[in-house]
């Protein structure tokens, strides 16, 4: 059987065909860190599971549900950009 794609499709590759690898690598990076500082602060295991759930499933669910399709690095970029200077968003006709 064969698939014709038209020529300005935009294929991605993603993980289990929901997340992207890069976003996927963000998220294991983001739950490596978090992981690591909550084993030295914490002693008991219940704080140990509410602190990273807390800190870890915000970013999970951003990763699934996403923003129209775009990557979690370009809406970081995005959002750090609008940071630095408002107005060149806001006020740009």
């Amino acid at each position: 059987m064969k698939f014709i794609f038209p020529q300005n499709y935009d294929f991605k590759n993603k993980l289990l065909g929901v997340i992207d690898y890069s976003t996927a690598f963000v998220n294991l990076l983001w739950y490596a860190i978090v992981f690591i500082l909550i084993q030295f602060i914490f002693k008991d295991l219940t704080v140990k599971i509410f602190v990273f759930v807390i800190f870890c499933f915000p970013l999970l669910l951003l990763s699934f549900a996403g923003f129209n399709g775009e990557n979690i690095l370009s809406v970081f970029s995005y959002l750090l950009h609008f940071f630095a200077r408002p107005k060149l968003f806001l006020y740009k006709k």
